[in-house]
């Protein structure tokens, strides 16, 4: 990826209609962005499978860029350093989403059987084959191991009711990207008045995950 330029070498602002194109320093900063949100979501997030591949097509040109570096150039143990930081936070990425796939993989699989056609998608292809092939293999083990020693009336198991859902009242860390109003923190109950708040930009706050889940899939706060 080029800064400034298209994949055929041509200035991007010839066109204004051009999609426009990241810098490296921008694409890191949108897989860090998506590596934190992932990290500290108690569910899974929509995929973000763009960004995962640019940033593997610039650590290769990276890494290509590295051989050409003369050998004791001190450039170049910085910028293995760097390229060695950029993979972490890919594979902690991907690990982070594994995990959560296979914690709880029917309810995920469930939410993109009922999804709209317009609605994003929270796996990627390869992630959705792993999804389907865990849930498989799992139902495999379970009646090979327990289900066929028991009784006929208890042979079979509903996956959504066995596994644990997300806890989406679970609190997390957040800083606030941009301002945002009358946001609902408590609804109205018998024992109180409902409790609403403005997050002003810049702003760090501990919430409840469900109150602000709407914000971090857009993108106005950031999880930290």
């Amino acid at each position: 990826m080029s800064d400034g330029l298209s994949e055929d070498g041509s200035d991007i602002n010839q066109d204004d209609s051009q999609e426009d194109v990241m810098t490296p320093a921008e694409l890191i900063a949108k897989l860090e962005e998506a590596w934190l949100n992932e990290k500290f979501s108690p569910e899974l997030l929509e995929n973000k499978s763009e960004v995962v591949e640019c940033v593997m097509e610039q650590l290769t040109h990276m890494e290509a860029n590295l051989q050409r570096v003369q050998k004791g150039d001190a450039k170049a143990s910085i910028h293995r350093m760097e390229i060695d930081r950029i993979r972490f936070v890919l594979s902690s990425y991907l690990r982070s989403r594994l995990q959560k796939i296979e914690k709880f993989f029917p309810h995920i699989l469930e939410r993109e059987k009922s999804r709209g056609a317009t609605d994003p998608s929270l796996l990627s292809p390869e992630e959705f084959a792993f999804a389907k092939e865990y849930y498989a293999n799992m139902e495999t083990h379970l009646k090979a191991v327990a289900l066929k020693h028991m009784p006929s009336n208890l042979q079979t198991v509903d996956m959504l009711e066995a596994v644990t859902k997300p806890c989406l009242d679970s609190y997390v860390f957040l800083r606030v990207k941009e301002r945002q109003e009358n946001i609902l923190v408590e609804p109205e109950t018998d024992d109180q008045r409902e409790y609403v708040v403005d997050l002003e930009e810049g702003s760090q706050h501990l919430m409840r995950y469900r109150t602000i889940a709407p914000l971090v899939s857009s993108g106005a706060v950031q999880l930290i």
